[in-house]
């Protein structure tokens, strides 16, 4: 699954693309996929136009002029390519990328006026695009239940820490993996931002001081700007809007690196399961 990095990367790549089109027609394979009326996409899609593309922790949002967003989650294998004055691609890097389209693996295909299309393909079928009112994205469960984007400007150390109060008994790397404390962080980015700030994945909340929390802020802040920029941490599995795969991995300090050096103290880095996931730490300068 995308983390917010790389989700990020996408609507960067769409904004530049996308913003001013109108939607002319819009076809779909699979209900699971489009789960919309065909009123609702007559009244609501059809002879729209796209006026913003947003995101929300890891879910995509194109809003139309008709007041209605689009919402969208690639999930697992979701990939988003645009075909038109040029091409480029977003998502999971298969043959879909380049290859013509629409393919097997195309559950949503939307035209615009220019004669210009986007692809929503997705091998497994776990990705969706729902057609939402504007107004009612907030309400949606999901949208209610996030936490606070990481981030953000506003976004300060103080309020980071006091995000974690209320999971004072969960470990540290489950409680920043609970989209309900902070919005975005996955595996990948906790467990850099944990490295950076030498902080055991398995030790508990509340024995985290403040001056930790202030550099796991640091950390995560920096790691997750740095895969933006790098296009996002997608070595297999994303890549960004002009089809190149994300670089951020050539950068990591930890993850995916068992058995390698430590490349601040050169003691071997190990991998375990914590939070139910693949864990990378230093042992070293990690303890528990």
């Amino acid at each position: 699954m995308p983390e917010l990095p790389e989700v990020e990367t996408v609507r960067r790549g769409l904004e530049s693309l996308i913003i001013g089109k109108v939607i002319r027609q819009t076809i779909h394979d699979t209900p699971k996929s489009f789960p919309n009326s065909p009123a609702d996409v007559e009244a609501f899609m059809h002879r729209a136009s796209i006026i913003a593309v947003r995101r929300r922790a890891k879910v995509l949002l194109i809003d139309l002029s008709t007041d209605y967003t689009l919402v969208i989650h690639l999930k697992m294998t979701g990939q988003l390519v645009y075909v038109g004055e040029t091409r480029f691609g977003a998502g999971h890097p298969n043959d879909s990328l380049v290859n013509q389209l629409p393919d097997k693996s195309t559950r949503v295909t939307i035209m615009f006026d220019d004669n210009s299309q986007l692809f929503f393909n997705d091998q497994r079928k776990f990705g969706w695009m729902k057609l939402i009112p504007t107004v009612e994205v907030p309400n949606i469960d999901f949208m209610k239940k996030v936490g606070p984007e990481p981030l953000e400007a506003d976004f300060t150390m103080k309020q980071f820490a006091e995000r974690f109060t209320r999971r004072a008994n969960t470990s540290i790397k489950a409680a920043l993996l609970d989209q309900s404390v902070v919005a975005g962080i996955g595996n990948i980015y906790a467990d850099e931002s944990l490295w950076g700030a030498k902080i055991h994945p398995k030790r508990l909340v509340k024995t985290i001081t403040k001056a930790e929390f202030d550099t796991l802020y640091t950390e995560l802040r920096m790691v997750m700007n740095l895969a933006i920029e790098k296009g996002g941490s997608s070595n297999h599995t994303y890549v960004d809007a002009e089809g190149k795969r994300g670089s951020y991995m050539d950068f990591a300090r930890v993850f995916r690196r068992e058995g390698l050096e430590c490349p601040r103290c050169h003691a071997t880095i190990i991998k375990f399961k914590a939070a139910g996931r693949g864990t990378h730490i230093c042992p070293h300068c990690q303890l528990l």
